[in-house]
């Protein structure tokens, strides 16, 4: 069957339509997406404004329009920390449900990490060992570590790049002292979280999945996108530590230049390194790999799972 899964993030809304049916891997037909930055909506109170609120309806309507024309059968909305943390996030849900007939989930940041988690499982499979899986939105940074499909440790952090971008990085390119300011923030928010995922030991493999992710492997050597899924993409820490003080001297439209950054991230990639560098220190990462799948492809994996299980046996 067709099935749709609607993201709407903390920087995009994305519809992803995908050929899939339970036992077999979820083939990609159709992707929509449309750059909205909820958490940059956000009022002084933290709630979504009436015009995001707004924008986001109207992008939620040609997302539906674009699943009509590719003849998606069941939609899976939801949305994660952008729409969770709004002060508003029930008034939010409700416009969105009376306007556009969509019913959204709100993903916790646990089951972000569990989800995202499933994906990379499935992806690397079993002989991956203990796997150790890292991942950076617009809003959060998500940690889970596990030997089954279930992680035994999963933690949600407020560290999304476009989060620290809009809350610590107001310059263009930002002051030495706000860097260094967000980099002691980064650092002790993830530090508190260290002990959850060391006492269970070294993982075997550790992955990562998410845009940052890519934009950083890209612009550290990796292969383009265009080269395909299955090609190896790693990231080095020694590599990231050598682009921190790089991206943290140019100005956006400089990283726009880089190759694999996109226009719409390029002012928040600084803000991801700092975060990607700080978790690969305190985890004791040396090397990553990216993984293709994340969070979405988690929750489409999710669904083929609950209707295999409603096939007669």
């Amino acid at each position: 069957m067709r099935l749709g899964v609607l993201d709407v993030g903390s920087n995009t809304v994305h519809l992803l339509v995908v050929d899939a049916h339970p036992g077999a891997r979820p083939l990609p037909a159709h992707s929509h997406k449309a750059e909205l930055r909820l958490a940059q909506l956000l009022d002084a109170d933290g709630a979504i404004g009436p015009d995001g609120i707004e924008k986001l309806i109207t992008v939620v309507h040609e997302a539906l329009q674009a699943a009509e024309d590719k003849g998606v059968e069941e939609l899976l909305p939801f949305a994660t920390s952008a729409v969770r943390e709004a002060t508003n996030a029930d008034d939010v849900l409700a416009r969105v449900h009376t306007e556009t007939g969509v019913e959204l989930q709100v993903l916790t940041g646990a089951e972000e990490a569990r989800l995202t988690f499933l994906a990379a499982r499935r992806w690397f499979g079993w002989s991956a060992g203990k796997l150790l899986v890292l991942d950076i939105g617009g809003g959060s940074l998500e940690i889970a570590y596990g030997i089954d499909e279930v992680p035994d440790a999963a933690a949600s952090l407020p560290l999304g790049a476009g989060r620290l971008t809009a809350g610590w990085l107001p310059g263009d390119p930002p002051e030495a002292e706000d860097i260094r300011s967000l980099r002691r923030h980064v650092r002790a928010q993830i530090a508190r979280t260290v002990g959850e995922f060391s006492r269970f030991g070294a993982p075997d493999h550790v992955v990562a999945t998410s845009k940052t992710f890519r934009q950083l492997a890209r612009i550290a050597g990796a292969a383009r996108s265009t080269e395909g899924l299955y090609v190896l993409r790693e990231l080095k820490r020694e590599s990231l530590e050598a682009w921190v003080p790089r991206l943290a001297a140019m100005t956006t439209a400089q990283r726009t230049a880089l190759p694999g950054v996109s226009e719409g991230r390029a002012n928040q990639l600084l803000a991801g390194a700092l975060v990607a560098d700080a978790a690969m220190d305190l985890l004791a990462v040396e090397r990553l790999e990216i993984c293709p799948w994340a969070l979405r492809e988690g929750v489409i994996l999710r669904r083929l799972d609950h209707m295999g299980s409603d096939q007669p046996t």
